[in-house]
């Protein structure tokens, strides 16, 4: 068993991979620092920068059809939705956040494509620093090595040699022997 949760135990790898990051320009500050981290480790996991692609959503609710746009493109392999939400006077963030996570996972659901989930739901602003780049990590940065680390193990599950998504039928002798996305474990 790993002793750290929120670090995936291989690295995952870019090489030939295009990707999209959508990010939320509201709370700028955050998001700015957000798209930084989510860049660097494309680009660390061996990915072209030619690659990524960046593109604006005014808002955190707006991430979603624009990271649907995204990611219906067949030449995209990945989507990274960035944002950040913060709590108010009401109970607003909650009704968005919820909103957005779930269309996000609806999404990938249906399409068979990672798009990761890095919006920040924070009580402020002293929450949110800390999780781009300080005491709590960076979550853009773990939102792109989760969706790279996704597409990995989506294109181990499907059948790419027909240009299809659908798994290889088990009984077509045609199609070699599954083996274990996995090392076994210890």
């Amino acid at each position: 068993m790993r002793s750290d949760p929120t670090t995936p135990p291989d690295r995952p790898s870019a090489a030939g991979r295009r990707a999209a990051i959508v990010v939320s320009r509201y709370h700028g500050e955050i998001t700015d620092r957000l798209e930084t981290g989510a860049r660097e480790a494309f680009l660390e996991a061996d990915g072209d920068a030619s690659n990524l692609a960046i593109a604006d959503s005014p808002g955190a609710f707006e991430l979603v059809p624009i990271a649907a746009a995204w990611a219906r493109r067949p030449d995209i392999d990945l989507v990274v939705a960035l944002g950040c939400i913060v709590t108010g006077e009401t109970r607003h963030d909650r009704y968005l956040a919820a909103a957005v996570a779930q269309s996000l996972a609806n999404l990938s659901a249906e399409l068979c494509k990672p798009i990761a989930f890095g919006v920040l739901t924070v009580a402020d602003l002293d929450q949110a620093r800390a999780r781009c780049g300080g005491a709590h990590g960076h979550k853009g940065r773990e939102s792109m090595q989760a969706a790279l680390a996704a597409a990995t193990a989506i294109a181990a599950a499907t059948d790419r040699r027909s240009g299809t998504d659908s798994p290889p039928d088990p009984n077509d002798s045609a199609t070699p022997a599954v083996a274990s996305a996995r090392p076994p474990s210890r």
